[in-house]
């Protein structure tokens, strides 16, 4: 294709999913620098492309004036502005499909993430589990754009470049000699939240060994209860409310690491540069989702048939009577952590 060429990115949600597609169209554009690309995507995902060269951000704004088949006829007519040569559909689902759709009739070169649904199912099924690693969701964007005809290898590593730290948020980090932990212990669905009273230990145990703890992710509810860790343990941070997406990727590049469960703070972990110790329950890093550029030897999890027995996070453990992300104690959360920032 000619370096002039655009092609335009579909994906639209969650916000995990979206931060892996930045960690590959940040490799994309270095090996293409020449093509230009246009990420749709919702408004508040922006900040996890900005930086990226060679990118335009376009919001899909789903809920009012993109709402509907309308709404993304009017967004098609908003991209077909750029004059694409082709779309790479990275999400699959039914408006990155109507818009493909709307395009295709236009002529445009359409291709499409395979997601690789039956191997998924057959992972996490409850009898004749297929128990193996399925590729990366990372591997499987890519693959889309190899697809269009451009070589892409994905490095799969981290490269950690602390940006200048928020006026506001300097005094947090006045102290350079205490190792910075940030702690993600929020997800969408509570199947993949570890138990909160045993991440309050873990919490507990980090912050009397002189650690400097951050806590990530969440809406009025986590933060309340965020709150009251800062308040009740020491050289420990409440962030959620307090600053902004962009804001929250600068603080999170100055981090030594990052406890997370399988969720978008591992995903912005990874985006910055930033080691990652995850807890998973239901699901598995077999599926895919693992953090990009992050080992699977820090992830924690319990070894059990029944796992993973879910993809999203939306369905209970099947483990027995206790789910199986709470059978990780938290001293092995806090030993792991030990081992990686002093290994």
């Amino acid at each position: 294709m000619a370096a002039t060429q655009k092609i335009i990115v579909l994906r639209f949600s969650a916000m995990g999913d979206v931060a892996m597609v930045a960690s590959v169209l940040k490799e994309f554009t270095v090996a293409h620098p020449g093509v230009e690309l246009v990420m749709v995507s919702r408004p508040a995902f922006k900040p996890f492309f900005d930086g990226i060269p060679n990118l335009i951000f376009h919001a899909i704004e789903p809920k009012t004036i993109h709402k509907g088949i309308n709404g993304l006829y009017k967004l098609f007519q908003e991209l077909r502005g750029y004059k694409p040569v082709a779309i790479a559909d990275l999400h699959d689902n039914l408006r990155s499909r109507t818009i493909s759709t709307f395009f295709r009739l236009a002529g445009t070169t359409i291709k499409r993430i395979d997601k690789g649904r039956a191997e998924k199912k057959a992972l996490t099924r409850a009898t004749n589990k297929v128990f193996k690693p399925l590729k990366q969701t990372v591997e499987r964007y890519a693959d889309v754009f190899r697809e269009l005809g451009f070589t892409l290898k994905l490095s799969h590593q981290i490269n950690k470049s602390p940006k200048a730290i928020p006026a506001k948020a300097q005094t947090l980090f006045a102290d350079q000699t205490t190792k910075k932990i940030g702690i993600s212990p929020f997800a969408q669905h509570i199947y993949k939240v570890y138990n909160l009273t045993k991440m309050e230990e873990v919490i507990a145990s980090l912050s009397n060994q002189g650690y400097q703890l951050f806590i990530f992710g969440g809406g009025k509810t986590e933060q309340a209860i965020a709150e009251e860790w800062a308040e009740r343990h020491a050289n420990t941070y409440n962030l959620i409310g307090n600053y902004n997406l962009t804001e929250e990727l600068v603080i999170i590049s100055n981090l030594d690491l990052m406890l997370s469960m399988d969720s978008s703070g591992m995903h912005m972990a990874s985006l910055v540069g930033v080691p990652v110790v995850s807890i998973w329950g239901p699901t598995h890093p077999y599926a895919g989702f693992l953090g990009y550029g992050q080992l699977e030897s820090d992830c924690i999890q319990i070894d059990h048939p029944s796992r993973p027995n879910s993809i999203y996070g939306n369905k209970p453990c099947l483990c027995g009577v206790e789910n199986c992300i709470d059978l990780i104690e938290p001293e092995t959360i806090v030993n792991k952590i030990k081992e990686k920032l002093n290994g």
